[in-house]
């Protein structure tokens, strides 16, 4: 097959039609305005980044200028932001260190997260588990992917329906490689899986806990998935003196995630941005 564009008709335009296409996307990618923080460009002109590349970049940028503001970096000659180098991060970061600080969780409020958690602590919990995925994935009509999912549900609900039905349906629509095996995962606990199926199988307080069909789909960020629980192994719960460590670092770890990304919401509203949308967007620091 020849290298030319086009379908090769004599009437053809679909390939004047993609070269036009081209020049109006580069057109647009040229006249693309330029994120800024402060006057300093975060990318090259005519260079379109998506949101996340931006933020991260916008955020690092607002750390390094407070650094050169507090006097712990040179200023940078330039107008495009400087990547970082090691040593940068390592300012930035005693920086944080400095102007971040947040108290150890006391033991009373370590007691308080346990009482109201746990569920969450039982040591091996598990469950046996098989499903059928129905994956949302880029341009799929999710309304038609639901539908059909629900209709596979409905099937599989009927009484007297075939021992062996489930296996088949996970092998010819599933899209999880379990599908192979009929859907079967094994034995798994609630570190094994989405938050969201965690939640179904493992963290609801209601009938739904038990053995067999779930009676509705479970929505994933993967997409649907029809659950069937084969059965259980229901751990030991442990007591609050053998994770009370564990609960103290992660408390610790909440309240000083809450309060970096007040310190950067903090710089960015002093700042001047431009192009890229900070407010009430996470902010990924310096790892």
């Amino acid at each position: 097959m020849s290298g030319s564009s086009g379908c090769g008709g004599g009437a053809c335009t679909c390939g004047g039609t993609a070269a036009a296409g081209e020049a109006k996307t580069d057109a647009a990618r040229a006249d693309a305005p330029v994120a800024m923080i402060n006057g300093i460009a975060l990318h090259q002109p005519g260079r379109q980044l998506d949101q996340s590349q931006l933020r991260e970049r916008a955020w690092a940028e607002l750390l390094r200028q407070e650094a050169v503001r507090q006097g712990l970096l040179p200023r940078h000659p330039g107008l495009e932001a400087p990547v970082l180098s090691a040593a940068d991060r390592q300012v930035i970061e005693a920086m944080l260190d400095r102007a971040v600080q947040v108290p150890q969780p006391s033991p009373e409020e370590c007691r308080r997260y346990y009482d109201a958690r746990t569920d969450n602590y039982i040591e091996g919990r598990l469950a046996h588990v098989r499903h059928i995925l129905f994956a949302v994935t880029s341009g799929v009509n999710v309304h038609a992917l639901a539908v059909r999912a629900e209709q596979a549900l409905l099937e599989l609900s009927r009484q007297g329906v075939d021992p062996g039905r489930f296996a088949q349906l996970a092998r010819e629509l599933s899209n999880c490689p379990s599908g192979a095996q009929g859907g079967d995962l094994g034995w798994i606990g609630p570190q094994d899986c989405a938050d969201e199926l965690a939640n179904e199988l493992f963290h609801q307080k209601n009938p739904l806990r038990g053995i067999g069909l779930r009676p509705r789909l479970v929505h994933t960020r993967y997409g649907f998935h029809i659950v069937e629980v084969l059965g259980r192994k229901q751990g030991r719960q442990l007591a609050f003196e053998e994770v009370r460590d564990r609960i103290a670092v992660q408390l610790a770890q909440q309240a000083r995630a809450k309060a970096l990304h007040q310190y950067m919401q903090l710089l960015a509203g002093h700042a001047l941005v431009q192009g890229v949308c900070l407010e009430g967007a996470d902010s990924p620091l310096v790892q």
